[in-house]
């Protein structure tokens, strides 16, 4: 924290206390008048010395850092060359003597992920900043004479002084897309610092500014062949960066053709065999080791595997408790065992993620592209179509064809940008207003979910509805949810996570390639799967995509039944006054009868799990989870 008074160095001390499971190698911290700073340590790189917090040479500037830059070797030859002395051999360093060379522009020569705190100690002044994609996280609250921040909203919560009310706009946002999205937190006073951009705090003034964004600009592919040759290049020098460490290394192996593809460029440039982790389920529907073994028998990985046969009961409130915030990507679940499983072996593992954000790999991104060749249909149809397929799609709850006709006719109707913003919503805005309660409905006033999106939209470079959409998602959805995901799920088990297709060489190369090399005639990822076919299995490339899944509407009407109804319809959660029990009960009782409702009722569960899971002054984690291989 920074303070225009004297900042309380106890108070960071509980902060770093509670986050012990992000570093549990160590501590660093800091304090003089206007500072106090702390950071918790995961030693991968410069174990021997690397320690933080890290000074310039007169101690004027001082720093401490969350994640990993991967051209610190660079750095630091240019560094030296221009007269620095670094004491030592880590990426860390780096950061203060970048500062006094390039102020706050010093994240423009930074390539990795990261969120950092600088102390400027002359100006007293706070530099934040948070990597290109949102990597690593950052929360932030501010009064008129402090500021403090942390890698997760529950050291900010050590803070006796802070308020925890829950913010209305950030819980709409919250049901319509299952995360709380940047800048909101679901605390009224807490924000998050967005991916891409840099906080300035000086004399209890904030300022915050973007520093990243995509340029969308399409060029002219001349020959194909020669872009599939350079994936390849970046690929393999983007796995290369990030599989420096002192400690062991893997790599997370689903099957899909994104961690397929890293896992295939880790063992083309690694002299022993490369240690791999997958999850499966007895359902066989959810279940994709069969296609993760075939990578892992082509390269000769040290595959490892475990079978997710646990009792939900555990793991729902330790989950609820290590995301800070409601969280309803079921697919949590599984993350949390890879990456306990992977934690046994190695400290580093390198993943898949953004694959589909950089090439286009999702079907929705086959569905809006197709899409475009409906015509725009005039407002006063259009707004009749939409009101009545939206009444369709409410009335014929027990009519799946009804149903699916009636959202038909609300999509066609839309404009792109509104017709992507439902795709992308589990709560549609009559869903929400079905459940809210009057008082929720009052403080929502004028508030429109779907905004977040469409801003996006028609605020990005592209040309094309399809690579509008792509940075739809790689300005929400990906570190909304995605990296939000994989951060806590593998921090809780003090395991760091490396992505190569989040390199930002790697994203804004392909952000100028041709829509058609992203998607063509209802296929996805087109450019990719070619540009990666020498290196897999044939029949890889050609299952359908099928995500990390989890059969949730099973669960929710089987083991998870009972705790589902007591934790919706109990005294604890009607006294909330957020929703209308009579609405709540209409869910659960259309589910149980067949139709699914899982993604709904889960999101309402998991918000009711996390309110339980914070409410206690101490936070206490409820531990146990049970596996087997």
């Amino acid at each position: 924290m920074a303070s225009t008074s004297n900042p309380d160095p106890e108070l960071v001390r509980r902060m770093c206390e509670v986050i012990v499971h992000r570093g549990p190698d160590g501590a660093g911290f800091h304090s003089d008048e206007g500072v106090a700073l702390g950071m918790r340590r995961l030693a991968i790189i410069d174990v021997a010395t690397g320690d933080q917090p890290v000074y310039n040479e007169d101690k004027r500037i001082v720093a401490v850092f969350n994640g990993e830059i991967y051209n610190f070797g660079e750095l630091r030859e240019m560094l030296i060359a221009k007269g620095h002395r670094l004491r030592t051999a880590g990426d860390s360093e780096c950061l203060v003597h970048l500062y006094e060379e390039f102020g706050e522009d010093l994240v423009h020569h930074l390539r990795g992920m990261f969120a950092f705190a600088i102390w400027d100690r002359d100006r007293r002044r706070l530099v934040l900043a948070r990597d290109r994609v949102g990597k690593k996280p950052l929360y932030w609250r501010s009064d008129h004479s402090s500021i403090w921040f942390g890698s997760e909203l529950k050291s900010l919560t050590r803070d006796p002084g802070m308020r925890r009310e829950i913010d209305p706009v950030a819980l709409d946002h919250y049901l319509t897309y299952q995360y709380v999205p940047a800048p909101w937190s679901i605390y009224q006073d807490v924000h998050k610092l967005p991916p891409g951009h840099v906080l300035v705090w000086e004399g209890g003034t904030v300022t915050v500014e973007r520093y990243w964004e995509l340029d969308r600009t399409q060029r002219s592919v001349v020959d194909p062949r020669e872009e599939e040759q350079r994936l390849r290049e970046l690929l393999l020098d983007a796995t290369r960066v990030r599989m420096v460490s002192e400690r062991p290394i893997g790599a997370f192996l689903s099957g899909g053709v994104d961690s397929s593809a890293v896992v295939a460029a880790m063992a083309m440039q690694s002299s022993n065999p490369v240690k791999t982790f997958c999850i499966g389920f007895e359902d066989s529907r959810y279940d994709e080791r069969h296609k993760a073994r075939m990578v892992a028998d082509r390269y000769a990985t040290d595959h490892h595997e475990l079978v997710v046969t646990s009792n939900l009961l555990d793991i729902l409130p330790r989950l609820a408790w290590h995301f800070d915030e409601p969280f309803a990507d079921s697919s949590a679940i599984p993350s949390f065992y890879v990456a306990q499983l992977s934690r046994q072996h190695v400290t580093v593992a390198l993943n898949g993620d953004g694959g589909d954000e950089c090439f286009g790999g999702y079907q929705r991104y086959a569905l809006m592209n197709q899409a475009r060749r409906i015509p725009v249909v005039p407002r006063p149809l259009a707004g009749l179509l939409g009101r009545t397929g939206t009444l369709m799609s409410q009335r014929s709850a027990s009519r799946s064809l009804s149903r699916r006709l009636g959202r038909l006719m609300t999509f066609v109707a839309a404009h792109p940008s509104q017709r992507y913003a439902r795709l992308m919503s589990y709560f549609t805005p009559e869903q929400r207003s079905e459940i809210y309660s009057d008082s929720l409905q009052e403080a929502l006033a004028g508030v429109d979910s779907y905004r977040l999106l469409e801003d996006i939209f028609h605020g990005s470079s592209a040309k094309t509805d399809l690579g509008r959409v792509l940075d739809v998602d790689t300005f929400t959805y990906l570190p909304g949810d995605l990296l939000v995901k994989v951060d806590i799920t593998t921090m809780a088990n003090s395991l760091e996570a490396r992505s190569p297709f989040l390199d930002h060489h790697i994203m804004e190369w392909a952000a100028t390639l041709p829509s058609a090399l992203h998607v063509r005639n209802g296929q996805t990822k087109m450019l990719l799967k070619r540009a990666v076919a020498p290196w897999l299995p044939p029949q890889l490339l050609h299952y359908p995509k099928q995500g990390f899944g989890v059969p949730l509407a099973a669960w929710l009407r089987g083991e998870l039944r009972e705790l589902v109804f007591d934790a919706l319809t109990d005294d604890t959660a009607r006294g909330r006054g957020l929703f209308r029990p009579s609405a709540v009960q209409e869910l659960l009782r259309r589910h149980m009868d067949g139709v699914d409702h899982s993604v709904r009722l889960w999101a309402l569960l998991q918000f009711e799990l996390w309110n339980r899971a914070h409410a206690a002054p101490d936070d206490t984690v409820v531990s146990g989870a049970g596996c087997h291989a």
